[in-house]
């Protein structure tokens, strides 16, 4: 699974690991991606999206129905 949400669009970020020392190595952030199953009435059946945290507080102000319509018009699949 990519660390990728579907309806923010939130990747991971890169930047480096700093030690006591003060040695750089690469890092990578991941955001805080969950894969969520919500009903979707208008098509009868189920869809199980990619969302991060934020993605899912976006689903529960806005609906499921805008979320899925939000996504496809971004040209996401659902």
């Amino acid at each position: 699974m990519s660390a990728h949400c579907q309806l923010t669009g939130r990747q991971p970020g890169f930047g480096h690991q700093i030690s006591h020392s003060h040695r750089r190595t690469k890092r990578r952030f991941d955001p805080n991606v969950q894969r969520k199953r919500y009903w979707l009435p208008s098509e009868g059946r189920h869809v199980r999206l990619t969302l991060s945290a934020k993605g899912i507080k976006t689903v529960d102000t806005i609906g499921i129905e805008a979320a899925v319509a939000r996504i496809r018009a971004q040209g996401g699949k659902v």
